[in-house]
């Protein structure tokens, strides 16, 4: 079901506004994060900013986890041989945030694990505490990452490691 409120969350919530709380530099030390985890452990992790949803797709009553499985599909994080893709996605309008992970890493890091982190970094963010939230996610995967799934040995880098911003 729509709501109003929610609809004008989306309605007035303007691209701009993201990269003023996603600006360039943000994004380079989120990228240098996952670069430098992502040796650390057996995971991809990819992490998307998205402002707002469409006002059809909130009429349809889209919520924040589907849209986050469906940028899961378009940006192929579950495309990688070992399964290993970890989606981090951020709807800014909502300061809602959904981690999506494959199925190699659901078989070891259970999705309560994952919602955990979520509560945490809407704390952050309803702090607008964007850097820091987004940093925080990019450590605490990895933090869950090299326990539950360790590095094993050399291993290339599937997925870019820069953020998106959609």
């Amino acid at each position: 079901m729509i709501t109003m409120q929610r609809l004008f969350k989306h309605l007035f919530s303007p691209a701009w506004l993201m990269h003023r709380r996603f600006p360039a530099a943000v994004l380079t030390d989120i990228q240098r994060a996952i670069t430098t985890t992502e040796r650390e452990h057996g995971g991809e992790l990819r992490f998307v900013v998205e402002h707002a949803l469409e006002p059809w797709q909130i009429w349809h009553g889209l919520t924040a986890r589907e849209r986050a499985l469906q940028v899961f599909g378009q940006l192929r994080v579950w495309d990688t041989e070992a399964n290993n893709g970890i989606l981090v996605y951020v709807l800014l309008a909502e300061r809602a945030v959904e981690i999506v992970a494959d199925r190699g890493i659901a078989r070891r890091v259970p999705q309560p694990q994952w919602d955990q982190l979520c509560v945490q970094l809407q704390a952050c963010f309803a702090q607008r505490r964007f850097r820091e939230g987004a940093l925080l996610a990019v450590e605490a995967s990895a933090t869950l990452l090299r326990q539950h799934y360790p590095a094993a040995g050399a291993r290339s880098n599937e997925l870019p490691d820069q953020p998106v911003l959609l």
